[in-house]
């Protein structure tokens, strides 16, 4: 008979082989239990090497002889439990696990194993937070901290590259997974972030943070019916988590549920008074709803809390009519000198205090933080000109008179839809608002729909096929030209809460798209707003947009895709004269009556005089523009660029062609 400590020994021994060789592994615990037929922890390796090598059966025989003289042991249930999970015994094996987290309520595993469990058995509450005490237990694997401090220094191709390489030696590293969505999130390549997070809850379906990042995803791309879902399940786990509850409410109002979302926020702000998340997203639903003074109540609430909040100040100085005072700019000015202000409430400060400083009148001081603001944002940026300038270019080729020649009678007969395209900052909130005025047009929102119809062509199509969205659209027969328009118009629908004839789809960038329009829906109105290239350019510029636009961040770039958007607007001019209905801000504010006929005459419309009281409306607005067009017209604005002419100089150079031509009201 061998010794305890010879035993122990040979234990050792084998249990280095366990992962490696387990028939090994169970031939040496054998031995050492013929010898020790009492030896628990070599009977334990013996059940453990058994499940391995697929006898679950002999596991269990093992694991519950050893248990009726150790019930209290939390590893024997631990293993008993997968044992059971291994013979498909399930409502055993979730009752072994219980036992384990009950015994060691410390035992990570346990809970990841209660968690699968509760998963399969349908109790996906009890499962998500079983899966959440296991990550609240789990230490963060030393690898992954490189990807982690990339991340945190704003290095995203390089957090993502490390993750990647980790990923090829762990594939189903959900933590990993989950950083890797981050970094393409990072870089604004959504797609990439959303098939990783995919990936993530398909692995682990209780990691409620993936969930709550595809939720967020899902819903900065207006996919709300989508998106709901997982809130309300990650709310079934933990009903009170401020964060599931005010994107909830942001998603509500997305689908027209505006006095719902309402309510909803304001009993996330009764329950939590000192959370300035909760009054920033209660002061834009208030904002939307054209409750200024209310919205801006909201918004000091925050800066109570936080008086450094950059949310906070842009919110305020997003509201276009409000004006900061004396108190504000010299606590702008304090929280700017702070070496701990976070590089993110840094560039919002300098956007507010560019906006607080116009206000008075001091341009010089006002362009100073203006291009400190766009200049740390710009630093965040990946971005290269060049990539929209030839894709323009390619355009301009693509869609010549001989491609439509061809297609003439294709795509929808019906005239629902009017496009608004255009450059930000162009006037086309107030265009938005003076249709949806008109008794047969519903005004909605930016819809991502026609992107992402654009987008399907090219994802529907595996390599090594053609893969550019004009090659894909030059493929494309009259029967799949109609169901793309069908697929547009069902996507949209839902966002037709009204069930008028016609609707507004102000997409701006929609311009890369008009070959598009016109092919899918010929009879559609496509309006181009256009504002005085100076003006537009530096109304861009002073404003810090929530995502995307990365090309208002530097003249110079802002001035080069004004250039290419107005290059690809003529090209269209020429091949499908008239097609394109072009309204200048500038006649617009001059002349209303006359501008708003011609429009409504060219969309197919009778004119109605409610048009002109646009400010009357009640409707939600959800653009940065929401206070400006809830007041009548005022001309103020039209020439305020001239304010900072002299430094404007960057933006000028790329539209020297196009400023001379541009008319006069």
């Amino acid at each position: 008979m061998p010794t305890s400590a010879s035993a122990d020994l040979e234990l050792m021994r084998a249990s280095l082989l366990l992962e490696s060789d387990p028939a090994a592994a169970a031939a040496a615990a054998s031995d050492i239990l013929a010898g020790s037929p009492e030896h628990g922890a070599a009977s334990l390796l013996l059940a453990t090497a058994c499940r391995k090598l697929g006898d679950p059966a002999s596991a269990v025989r093992v694991l519950e002889s050893l248990l009726q003289a150790r019930s209290d042991a939390p590893f024997l249930q631990l293993e008993l439990a997968r044992a059971y999970v291994a013979a498909q015994r399930n409502s055993e094996a979730l009752a072994a696990f219980r036992r384990a987290t009950d015994l060691a309520p410390r035992l990570a595993e346990g809970w990841l194993g209660l968690a699968a469990q509760l998963h399969a058995a349908g109790e996906e509450a009890a499962g998500d937070r079983a899966y959440a005490r296991y990550l609240r237990l789990s230490p963060l694997p030393a690898e992954l901290n490189e990807p982690i401090v990339a991340l945190r220094s704003n290095r995203p191709q390089a957090a993502a590259a490390l993750l990647r390489q980790h990923l090829q030696q762990r594939p189903h590293d959900v933590l990993a997974l989950r950083l890797l969505a981050d970094a393409a999130t990072m870089l604004e390549d959504d797609v990439e972030a959303e098939r990783r997070l995919q990936e993530c809850l398909a692995l682990a379906p209780g990691y409620a943070a993936a969930r709550y990042d595809l939720a967020r995803l899902l819903a900065g791309y207006q996919r709300i019916p989508e998106m709901l879902p997982h809130i309300e399940r990650l709310l079934a786990s933990d009903g009170g988590n401020l964060d599931y509850l005010t994107l909830k409410a942001q998603g509500l109002r997305y689908v027209g549920k505006s006095t719902e979302a309402m309510e909803l926020m304001e009993q996330i702000v009764a329950r939590h008074p000192g959370e300035e998340q909760a009054w920033l997203v209660y002061g834009d639903l208030l904002r939307e709803g054209g409750t200024q003074a209310a919205a801006i109540a909201a918004y000091r609430r925050a800066l109570e809390l936080r008086p450094g909040s950059g949310l906070a100040f842009t919110s305020l100085a997003n509201l276009k009519t409000f004006r900061f005072d004396s108190g504000d700019l010299t606590t702008l000015q304090q929280q700017l000198a702070l070496p701990a202000t976070s590089a993110e409430d840094r560039i919002r400060l300098e956007f507010a205090l560019g906006k607080g400083l116009e206000d008075v009148g001091d341009f010089a001081g006002s362009f100073e933080h203006y291009e400190r603001g766009n200049r740390l944002k710009r630093a965040t940026l990946s971005y290269d000109p060049q990539v929209m300038t030839a894709e323009v270019q390619r355009s301009r080729e693509f869609y010549g008179p001989s491609f439509f020649a061809e297609r003439a009678g294709w795509g929808s007969q019906r005239a629902d839809p009017i496009f608004i395209i255009g450059v930000p900052r162009c006037g086309s909130t107030l265009l938005e608002q003076m249709l949806a005025s008109h008794s047969q047009v519903e005004g909605t929102r930016e819809l991502l729909d026609l992107p992402a119809v654009a987008f399907g062509l090219i994802a529907a199509v595996p390599a090594p096929k053609p893969t550019t969205f004009s090659e894909r659209l030059g493929a494309l027969g009259r029967e799949e030209t109609e169901a793309l328009a069908a697929s547009y118009l069902e996507r949209v629908q839902e966002k037709r809460l009204l069930g008028k004839p016609r609707f507004v789809d102000k997409l701006l960038g929609n311009w890369c798209y008009v070959g598009l329009i016109h092919l899918l829906f010929p009879r559609a109105s496509i309006i181009d707003a256009r504002r005085h290239p100076l003006a537009c350019g530096l109304s861009c510029y002073q404003q810090l947009f929530d995502r995307g636009q990365k090309f208002t961040y530097d003249l110079g770039e802002l001035g080069r895709f004004y250039r290419d958007y107005a290059s690809l607007m003529e090209h269209f001019d020429m091949t499908l004269p008239g097609r394109v209905h072009r309204v200048y801000y500038e006649r617009l504010v001059a002349d209303p009556e006359g501008e708003v006929r011609r429009l409504l005459d060219y969309c197919g419309l009778p004119y109605e005089e409610q048009c002109l009281r646009f400010y009357q409306s009640g409707r939600i607005v959800h653009t940065l523009s929401s206070e400006q067009v809830r007041q009548p017209i005022y001309t103020e604005r039209v020439d305020h660029w001239r304010h900072y002419e002299q430094w404007l100089e960057p933006l000028r150079k790329p539209l020297d062609i196009l400023l001379p031509l541009y008319p006069r009201p």
